[in-house]
């Protein structure tokens, strides 16, 4: 398993993929600090303030599918498990791993990039300031939906298999029909793995779920679908 992990990890993050993502996701980390910390007026509860140092988990999802979703395009889905000489359940739980743990680094360097900027810009606004604490439980959220949407993304991409076919469904229902069902029931788009990790992230405040319910109920859509591809990879061809 070790020695199908390290491959695993190096596919992942030696591509382009996964630097133009990197790329992304400090941008949009950026900007988000910019308009929320900067362009927004003045912040006076704590809650706005930690949507200053919010990440965007979906480009995460997004990342694990195309990464995923293309190991069958390009066909190394088929001479990874041949040459690990293992069964294709167990490459693609390795895969699964190494999207785990490079989602982990990608997220890191996101959250470095928007604390290192918000704590400083967001010093100057009235109401109570971030304390340690605070900022800190933000790091671990947004951690924790990085993580998780990285490896909700390569389950998905396992069973849909068609990187441009993915992305336009996920882009659909994130835009589309969660904001839809959003104008319908609140309650039921926190339900969602988008809205879970809204909440998680704090992009999302003042919801029917608490944070760590949010980390639940993204946990658990995670462990779902990685279980269902795990068992479909098994049954069907890899060509």
């Amino acid at each position: 398993m070790s020695h199908l992990l390290r491959g695993e990890l190096i596919k992942t993050v030696t591509t382009r993929a996964a630097l133009g993502f990197a790329v992304g996701g400090v941008a949009f980390a950026v900007l988000n600090v910019l308009v929320v910390a900067v362009a927004s007026g003045d912040l006076d509860e704590v809650s706005e303030k930690q949507e200053a140092l919010a990440a965007l988990p979906i480009l995460l999802l997004l990342w694990g599918l195309v990464g995923a979703a293309g190991e069958y395009r390009h066909r190394t889905a088929a001479p990874a498990a041949l040459v690990g000489r293992r069964g294709r359940g167990v490459v693609l739980s390795a895969r699964i791993v190494a999207y785990a743990l490079t989602g982990l680094l990608l997220g890191t360097l996101t959250i470095v990039a928007s604390v290192g900027l918000a704590v400083p810009l967001l010093a100057g606004h009235p109401g109570p300031d971030l304390t340690m604490g605070d900022v800190r439980a933000v790091a671990a959220g947004n951690l924790v939906a990085f993580v998780l949407s990285a490896i909700l993304g390569a389950a998905l991409g396992a069973l849909i298999r068609r990187p441009v076919l993915g992305v336009v469904v996920l882009l659909i229902v994130n835009f589309a029909v969660v904001p839809l069902l959003s104008g319908v029931s609140e309650s039921a788009v926190n339900l969602t793995p988008f809205g879970a990790a809204g909440i998680l992230s704090r992009m999302t405040h003042h919801t029917s779920l608490s944070v760590v319910e949010a980390g639940w109920v993204l946990a658990a859509w995670t462990i779902s679908v990685a279980a269902v591809a795990v068992v479909v990879e098994r049954r069907r061809d890899l060509a």
